[in-house]
């Protein structure tokens, strides 16, 4: 579906939260002249809070008042814009309905989302949708899981160059500092209590490959647990379980199979925190 004749070129919904200002706070200072860009939310008098601490560049962008409880006005976000980048969390909640809009609407569609559970959902419910109407759904686009994504891809692409073959035992180790929004740990929040009260989502987020476009062609190659003991390495550093490996893991595994497993069907992938 045809979508560059829309009213904005990207809407960010939810920019009134932590790390919606952030990313408002960066578009304002990167996006190309010219780009027409809308900021969403539940209200107005916050959304416009928020564009009068940005740059001047930004003054100018659009409010849009929606709430994902508020199927029509989720639909009218989506339908307006080329992109939408969404923000609300926890995604189990309020995510679903926002993937919809954009998988019906043809429009392309980011989020932050580290939910195993939600992500698995989205892909079941709106893949097929998204095929048919050309929306392309990009999951993840933040430390849940660009970093893990791209080194491993650019890990490959070096051993390929250097005729090294497939990757096999591989392991990232954390090392970024800074801290966790409130909504990253309501999203924590919700996925526990949710896997307390199902033995499905338990089974789900135990499976190493639960982000597998086609679960019954997976590999049998064993794979790291998420939550290894404290080890201390051979070059005397220590390492300690990392609490976005449940995630990451299964996103790179994913990006592997969905390139007929171009890493190798051998890959083991970890993640650790130093």
């Amino acid at each position: 579906m045809e979508n560059s004749s829309r009213e904005h070129d990207l809407v960010l919904y939810g920019a009134t939260g932590f790390v919606g200002r952030l990313i408002a706070g960066y578009v304002a200072e990167h996006a190309p002249a010219g780009m027409r860009v809308g900021l969403a939310g539940r209200s107005r008098s916050r959304l416009e809070a928020v564009r009068s601490q940005l740059p001047v560049a930004a003054h100018e962008w659009a409010l849009i008042e929606a709430d994902s409880e508020d199927a029509d006005s989720i639909a009218a976000l989506a339908a307006g814009t080329r992109v939408l980048f969404t923000t609300v969390g926890p995604y189990a909640k309020h995510g679903l309905p926002v993937v919809e809009a954009c998988a019906r609407a043809g429009t392309h569609y980011a989020d932050l989302a580290g939910e195993v559970s939600f992500i698995r959902e989205a892909i079941d419910r709106y893949d097929a949708l998204a095929r048919t109407s050309g929306a392309r759904l990009v999951r993840s686009c933040g430390y849940d899981s660009v970093p893990s994504d791209l080194a491993v891809l650019l890990l490959h692409q070096a051993a390929v160059a250097d005729g090294a073959g497939g990757l096999g035992e591989v392991q990232l180790v954390a090392r970024a500092k800074g801290g966790i929004s409130g909504g990253t740990l309501e999203s924590m929040r919700g996925q526990l209590d949710a896997m307390q009260s199902s033995t499905a989502l338990r089974s789900l987020a135990a499976d190493p490959y639960a982000l597998s476009p086609d679960r019954t062609r997976e590999p049998r190659t064993q794979q790291p647990l998420d939550a290894g003991p404290v080890r201390r390495s051979d070059d005397g550093t220590w390492t300690a379980p990392f609490i976005m490996a449940a995630v990451n893991t299964r996103i790179v595994r994913r990006s592997n199979a969905l390139q007929g497993w171009a890493y190798g069907r051998s890959l083991q992938y970890g993640e650790v925190m130093g």
